[in-house]
């Protein structure tokens, strides 16, 4: 049985692998502790040109190879900063209106997919499995099999695949696609996101898509001379290790100073990159529309948002920021008291596990992004409450994570009344119900936990017949 490998836009390293990393990075490492294996990717770091031809840099921990590599300010630009960031991720989450699309941050991107793709040959055993993630990567497979690559090649998209009509308005949406068909398997979030790809195959490039009667969310598709797999595979968490980690936070200083400060309010928590697909200052207005509406919880609720910043350099993120602040200016101004700041918002990072104990302490959990591949603060906030005494999770119906956490309250964010009227809901909650519905989450959680994700995904993959 070959190895495992894992191909992302950033590599986590040895010691975040062990410490307070999310999703991926917790996942990914357990499949590469199991199968032995090489983790690729950039490291985060814009070189010289001399340095990063030099790579990749390599770092064994037990049997797990880390192998990454530096970007050039022109790649960065044009890569990371230009194409994937500006043009695929405003798209693939539908806010056309604020994609750009430059031919040269294409090229740019499709040189630095092949460039990686060249750096990797080096590793590769003939009997490995690679495992390639999100949107960054769709050329990759390309490149590899260009290369001479004939290993099985499987891509996980993190985040929305968008309807056809709306792909095609990035120009170069047939080459895309194209190179996704380069891989073996591709697995979406949601069952809605593999259905958008199949009506691209189906209707735009007049390929043929046969869905498996064993299962209904896993699908064979034909197109562009190739054969591939697709199937719907839901990230999750670790439930159980994020309770118990939540409940030993419990008492640490920053809980207690939290508690003392709130002096006896009630707490909404909310917790998001600073993106404008996470619907902030639609978040921000449904709360004042509940000061506004409902003016007896005046004074006695506070919403903490943390939103650390995130690709700084990226004009539209310097909006969405100014903006926000802005609003929580406003709002703290039309509602404070001399003891009352109705708005907390930070931008700044914290330690996961220390964002498990606040979720702990807060009533309501309040995730209501624009549109969203999964959204894993969703399925954290719930595997962190107090069996006893859990909060309540109002969210979007945007969010992957909707068709699996029905014991939440399901909003729609363009919708601030329906949204101020189900924070109102979750804050007078009676305990019964809201153990009621945190059971039906957990055992959500329990099912479609992060292991049977990769564990459901690296099977698929294992059993996809190997190119000769």
């Amino acid at each position: 049985m070959g190895r495992l490998i894992v191909v992302s836009n950033r590599v986590a390293t040895p010691t975040e692998t062990k410490g307070s990393a999310g999703g991926l990075a917790v996942g990914v490492f357990g499949a590469l502790k199991d199968a032995g294996g090489v983790w690729f990717g950039w490291s985060g770091d814009v070189v010289s040109e001399t340095v990063a031809n030099a790579g990749p840099m390599l770092v064994e921990d037990g049997p797990v190879t880390f192998a990454t590599v530096g970007l050039t300010r022109k790649d960065y630009d044009q890569y990371y900063r230009g194409f994937s960031n500006a043009t695929l991720w405003p798209v693939f989450h539908y806010r056309n209106d604020l994609a750009r699309y430059e031919r040269d941050e294409y090229a740019g991107y499709r040189r630095v997919n092949a460039w990686l793709a060249h750096k990797l040959m080096k590793l590769i055993h003939p009997d490995d499995n690679i495992w390639v993630h999100d949107y960054h990567l769709i050329p990759f497979a390309e490149a590899l099999r260009a290369e001479g690559v004939r290993n099985r090649i499987g891509f996980f998209l993190h985040i929305p695949f968008p309807a056809p009509q709306v792909l095609q308005t990035i120009p170069p949406h047939d080459e895309l696609v194209r190179s996704l068909s380069c891989y073996d398997l591709l697995g979406f979030q949601t069952s809605n996101d593999q259905q958008a790809f199949h009506d691209y195959i189906a209707r735009e490039a007049h390929g043929k898509v046969s869905m498996r009667a064993a299962n209904e969310e896993h699908g064979d598709v034909e197109a562009y001379g190739r054969k591939l797999r697709t199937g719907v595979y839901r990230i999750g968490v670790f439930p159980d290790e994020i309770a118990a980690q939540a409940a030993r936070y419990e008492s640490r200083q920053h809980v207690l100073d939290l508690k003392q400060s709130l002096e006896g309010r009630k707490l909404i928590m909310s917790v998001d990159r600073l993106d404008y697909s996470k619907g902030l200052v639609e978040r921000f207005h449904a709360f004042e529309q509940l000061l506004e509406t409902t003016p007896e919880w005046r004074g006695k609720v506070t919403l903490v948002q943390i939103a650390p910043p995130t690709r700084s350099d990226v004009a539209s993120y310097k909006l969405i920021r100014e903006e926000l602040e802005r609003e929580a200016g406003r709002i703290n101004g039309r509602y404070s008291g001399l003891d009352y700041t109705p708005i907390r918002y930070l931008s700044q990072q914290y330690d996961r596990w220390k964002l498990m104990s606040l979720f702990r302490e807060s009533q309501v959990g309040y995730v209501t992004p624009l549109h969203d591949g999964m959204n894993l603060v969703a399925k954290e906030y719930v595997a962190a409450q107090n069996p006893d005494d859990p909060g309540v999770l109002v969210l979007s119906i945007f969010a992957g994570a909707a068709a699996e956490l029905t014991g939440a309250l399901l909003v729609n964010p363009h919708d601030a009344a329906s949204m101020s009227e189900a924070l109102e809901r979750a804050l007078s909650m009676p305990l019964d119900e809201r153990r009621a519905r945190y059971q039906t989450n957990m055992a959500a959680l329990r099912r479609n936990d992060l292991g049977v994700w990769r564990d459901s995904f690296l099977r698929d993959l294992a059993a996809v017949p190997q190119a000769r």
